[in-house]
Formats: C-alpha cells, sequence, structure tokens
C-alpha cells in the first residue's frame, strides 16, 4: 500500500510511505526516482542490519526498531525487530516497511500540519527518534524482570525455568545492543539542520542511554545466570553432604548388624543373656559419639 504525505507546497518536498511492498510496486518506484532496482528489491529483505549508503541521488538507511512482545521467546533480530528502509534526499523521502507502524502516521498527523517540521532532515530526525524509542520499554521491562528473577533466587525459590528465562533476557538485551551499536554510525553521518541541532543531540543521548540500559541488563543477566548455577550446585552439595552424615552415622551401625546378623553356632554372644541390650546400647553410644564430634567439627 503506498501512501503520499502532503507536505507544505512551498517546500516542494514528498514524503511516499509503502507499507507490505509489493515487487511491481518497488518497481515502478525504482523507475521513477531512478534508484538502482537491486538496491530497492533489499528493501524486501528481512535480515538487513541497521546501515547508511550514500547513493547518487539518494541516501539510503535501514534502521530497526523493536516490534516484539517482551514474553516472546525470540532471540534473533528477526523475531524481536522488524526493518525499515528510508531513501531521502533535500526534497524526496521514500520510507517502506512491511509490518503497520503507528509512528509513521504519528509524525504526519503530529508535526506537518502544524508546521512543527518542514524539512525532509527533520522528519528522517523524527523517524530516527521513535525507532529508538520503541527500545526503551523493552530495556527497562528486561531490568525489571532480572530484578524480580534476582530477587526469586535469593529467596531460594530456584527453579529450571528460571536458567532458561535468563538465557532469554541476555540474548534480547544483547540483540538490542547489537542493533544500537550498528545504528551508531547512521547518527554520525546523518547532517542535522539548523531547525533539529536540538532533536539530533535528544536523539544521541537516549542512544548512549539505550546502549548503556542494555550493556547494564546484559551484565546483570550474565552475572545472574552465574549465580544461579552457583546456587544450584551448592543446594547440589547441601544434599549430597545430608546424605553422607546419614551413612556416617549408619555404617558402624550397619556394621554391628551385620556381624551379629550371620547367625553361627559357635559365636557365643548369641547365648548372651543381655547382648541385645549390650548391643543397643553400643549402637546409641557409637551414633552419640559420632554427633558429637560433627558438632565439633561444625558439620552440622
Amino acid at each position: 500500500m503506498i501512501t503520499k504525505y502532503e507536505l507544505p507546497q512551498e517546500t516542494g518536498c514528498t514524503w511516499i510511505d509503502i507499507e507490505h511492498p509489493e515487487e511491481h510496486e518497488l518497481e515502478k518506484l525504482s523507475t521513477q526516482f531512478n534508484l538502482h532496482q537491486y538496491t530497492v528489491r533489499d528493501c524486501l529483505e528481512p535480515d538487513h542490519l541497521p546501515k547508511f549508503e550514500v547513493l547518487d541521488d539518494f541516501n539510503f538507511v535501514i534502521i530497526r526498531v523493536f516490534a516484539a512482545e517482551i514474553d516472546d521467546r525470540g532471540h534473533t533480530a528477526q523475531d524481536l525487530t522488524n526493518k525499515i528502509a528510508i531513501f531521502f534526499n533535500d526534497k524526496v523521502l521514500i520510507t517502506i516497511h512491511r509490518r503497520s507502524f503507528d509512528f509513521i502516521s504519528e509524525i504526519y498527523n503530529k508535526y506537518i500540519p502544524t508546521l512543527k517540521i518542514h524539512t525532509i532532515s527533520e522528519i528522517f530526525s523524527k523517524i530516527l527518534w521513535y525507532g529508538l524509542h520503541s527500545y526503551e520499554k523493552p530495556a527497562q521491562l528486561i531490568s525489571d524482570e532480572i530484578d524480580d528473577i534476582e530477587s526469586s533466587i535469593f529467596l531460594q525459590s530456584i527453579h529450571p525455568q528460571q536458567l532458561e528465562h535468563i538465557y532469554f533476557l541476555k540474548r534480547k538485551a544483547s540483540i538490542c545492543k547489537k542493533m544500537l551499536l550498528q545504528t551508531t554510525d547512521i547518527l554520525s553521518r546523518h547532517h542535522s539542520t539548523k531547525n533539529d541541532k536540538i532533536v539530533i543531540q535528544d536523539i544521541k543521548d537516549l542512544h548512549l542511554r539505550l546502549i548503556t540500559l542494555f550493556d547494564q541488563a546484559q551484565e546483570d543477566a550474565h552475572n545472574l545466570s552465574n549465580v544461579y548455577i552457583s546456587l544450584s550446585a551448592q543446594k547440589t552439595n547441601d544434599v549430597m553432604k545430608l546424605l553422607t552424615v546419614f551413612s556416617v552415622f549408619f555404617m558402624p551401625l550397619t556394621f554391628i548388624a551385620g556381624i551379629y546378623g550371620m547367625n553361627f553356632e559357635n559365636m557365643p554372644e548369641l547365648r548372651a543373656k543381655y547382648g541385645y541390650h549390650i548391643t543397643i546400647v553400643s549402637m546409641l553410644v557409637i551414633s552419640l559419639v559420632i554427633f558429637i564430634w560433627f558438632k565439633r567439627k561444625k558439620l552440622i
């Protein structure tokens, strides 16, 4: 679907937005604006990372917008983000994307009729701002979920699904950070005009803050996975320690029971009047001695 947004006539600028592009629409576009057909076809490829290219008559930019639910199990750039391909020069702006983005129409309705922005460069800056802003909520949610898991782990309510959850959070933070780092080149090569210098500075500040947030979330998730593994190992060691203590208590008792359970004819203890009582008392004394020894060694 092709939408042509009307910009103020005195600017002489045109903004064409193409959603769910068909191949014939892209061919028509390449002919109309003298764009290389292979470059236009790249707009349909889902795997491209953010980049900035200077063509003969246009600048070609790809940005990736976060477009997934935070609880999704996606862990690739294609799962978590969607691509927007942008061609622009001083007079023409072309945006191409498969998915519908509400902020495209919002930029037009909020800023164009009110004359808050006048140039293609300013519109492109707004698209960049909204694209980066889409990462802000995921950054906060990932950080909050890591804090919740950390509290849960240190309260000793460990369960196997937590480690998997930590992995996906760490993976999301890593992917988002990678997309933002790839966007750095776009920000450095986008030349601001007099009217949008402040906007560009806000975008750079937002960009730096998001990278810091995802970097911190990635580091926290990594540390939390190590803590989880350590606590799981400690829990296993506690179980093994308990089993060892029980085995130490019962080994001498089992040894005594084994000896007097052989029932040989010439075992004099079998005919002793108080043999059973002496054996039971001996077992209790041995158990008490082992218990005292463990307490002195602070093993229990």
